[in-house]
This record gives structure tokens, sequence and C-alpha cells, in this order.
């Protein structure tokens, strides 16, 4: 079976994203993935290296880069590494401080944390909660760029979870458009009690 992902003019992480459903829905095959820029290449091409995929790249004429990836047999090392994780869910708190990822440029980081929270869509095991405090929480109501996407995840069941004190501080309990409220004493109960808990 032949596949072909068009992954042109597509912004990190899409490319990838896109060709890892593609492998997802076949048993095997060669996905070949078009992308047209030197780190979409790059990115595409370790993940087909992390999946134990053989994968060649072809260069077009352009700046254009065709990555075949041939899925077959995964090792047998990468099934017993992934034999203890969950199908659905890890016990993993993230916590959102900010409405933005990392220090620096505000716009930057609008754009970071849009593509991170857009990730977590498309990445199985879900966390099991995302915590929202001070800034963070303006993700979490009307109007925010990733609104949809935290919708999304909550379908999945994820729980999401804003601090009331932050929403009544910024004047926006009246907007929260996903999730609950609660209390600093359930974040840090949520924070205290995962096996696995990320700040960001």
């Amino acid at each position: 079976m032949k596949k072909e992902v068009d992954a042109r003019n597509q912004t990190c992480p899409k490319p990838v994203i896109m060709t890892k459903k593609v492998l997802d829905d076949i048993e095997e095959g060669i996905v070949t993935t078009i992308v047209d820029n030197e780190v979409a290449k790059e990115n595409v091409s370790k993940l087909a290296k992390s999946l134990n995929y053989e994968y060649t790249v072809e260069k077009g004429l352009t700046n254009e880069y065709y990555i075949h990836i041939t899925k077959g047999e995964v090792a047998e090392q990468a099934k017993e590494n992934n034999a203890c994780i969950p199908n659905t869910f890890k016990d993993m708190v993230i916590l959102f401080g900010s409405d933005k990822l990392g220090e620096g440029s505000d716009e930057l980081g609008n754009i970071l944390i849009k593509g991170y929270i857009y990730t977590l869509t498309e990445s199985i095991p879900f966390p099991s909660t995302l915590l929202f405090l001070n800034d963070g929480v303006r993700l979490t109501v009307e109007g925010s760029p990733v609104l949809e996407d935290l919708k999304k995840l909550q379908t999945e069941g994820v729980e999401i979870l804003s601090c009331g004190t932050c929403l009544d501080f910024y004047n926006l309990k009246d907007k929260l458009g996903v999730g609950e409220i609660t209390n600093m004493y359930t974040i840090v109960e949520k924070m205290k009690n995962s096996t696995n808990t990320i700040t960001l």
C-alpha cells in the first residue's frame, strides 16, 4: 500500500502529526510525506526513526523534500518500551501558569502555546489533568485561540480545571468556556498525587 501526505505550507508540528495519522491507519506499506522546508524534513525523519521504520529522503527540484517511510514490523525493543504505557491516558498533570509558552517574545509565546495544546490533542496517551492558574486561565475562557482544542481534549476525557481566584481576579469567571472552576487545595492535591507533573 502506498500513501502520500502533502504537508507543504504546514507549520510545525503539523507535518509530523499528519504523517503519524496516516502511518497509524495502515498495517504496512510506504508513506511518502512531501514538505517544503528543512525543519519539517528533519522532524518527519526523526518520527520515522523513533518508530523504527526504514526511510529515505529525496530532494525535489525546488525546496521540496520527499520522505519515503516504509512501515513494517516495529522492533521488539520498542514494543517492550511501550508495553506499560496506557492506551489512552497517562498519569500526568500539566500546569499552565501563563497564556504563553516560554520567555521572550509575546507573539512567539502565543504561537508556541497554540502549537503545544494542538499537539496534545493529537498525542496519545493524553494527560489526565490540565490545570490553569494566573494568566493561564485566559486560555480557558471565551475568545481563547485554543478553546476548541481544549474542548476536544475534554471530550476525550481530559480533566480541565481553572483557578477560581484567578478567574475572579481577571473578572473572567462568567466567561469560562471549557472545564470547571477549582481551588488551590484541589490544584495542590492534583499535583501532589500525580506521578508526573509538568509546569509550563
